[in-house]
């Protein structure tokens, strides 16, 4: 932000790719909304990301939109819409941009998806699924409390009531991918996923450190973090 010259700005994730009218999509959408932010949908490339696909549909998608969240991958913004020397202080002391940004600017997300790649590997995958839950608990504790307590409540309905579970869980995922316009066959695995839900949440905030992007991370609280090359 320091570099840039506008007073309009775009945020985005360097690896990736948008389409030619993107920007001027999102400068209408701008002119007509304030910032706003785009939708992700997460598409697994691995056997544990894609049994992951409809809890990411529900928290990283939905969650997004009904949230009033910011995606990283695709947001604009003006200076004025946020305490810029502020934003930037902080950003230099913690992890997540998406979680900064949230808590800096009201945004309207846009009934727009971007699908965006997880995963390749098992380890690959528990890694983000480790960060996703740091962020959420440091940057919205009250939304991660409800998380595990949805998730808990989920997990023993699943328990207690298997088909009545299977059955509604299937259904509600496969409402949700339509909503967006995603069309795939692991809204299918909802049941499944809600099972490893809070046993993934609860291990991720009890790890001491994560990797992302050939770095190691320790996330002390929410400015206090060291980090090392992995």
């Amino acid at each position: 932000m320091n570099e840039a010259s506008h007073q309009r700005l775009v945020w985005t994730d360097d690896d990736f790719h948008h389409p030619p009218d993107w920007l001027s999509q999102l400068h209408q959408d701008y002119n007509r909304n304030g910032p706003v932010t785009e939708l992700p949908f997460f598409i697994g490339e691995d056997t544990l990301a894609l049994l992951l696909e409809p809890a990411y549909a529900f928290g990283g998608t939905l969650g997004v939109y009904l949230g009033d969240i910011v995606w990283g991958g695709a947001v604009m913004f003006e200076r004025t819409d946020l305490n810029e020397p502020a934003f930037l202080g902080n950003l230099q002391q913690t992890i997540s941009d998406d979680g900064l940004l949230t808590e800096y600017l009201d945004v309207t997300p846009l009934r727009r998806v971007r699908t965006v790649p997880i995963g390749g590997s098992f380890r690959q995958t528990l890694e983000r699924h480790t960060r996703f839950s740091q962020i959420v608990r440091y940057h919205d504790p009250k939304g991660f409390a409800i998380m595990c307590f949805t998730s808990a409540i989920t997990l023993a309905a699943c328990l207690l009531f298997p088909i009545p579970a299977l059955v509604l869980l299937t259904l509600l995922h496969i409402t949700i991918y339509l909503s967006v316009g995603v069309k795939r066959w692991t809204a299918l695995l909802a049941y499944p996923s809600a099972l490893v839900q809070l046993p993934l949440f609860l291990y991720g905030v009890s790890r001491k450190s994560f990797v992302w992007a050939g770095r190691r991370y320790e996330w002390r609280s929410k400015f206090d973090v060291a980090v090392s090359e992995n």
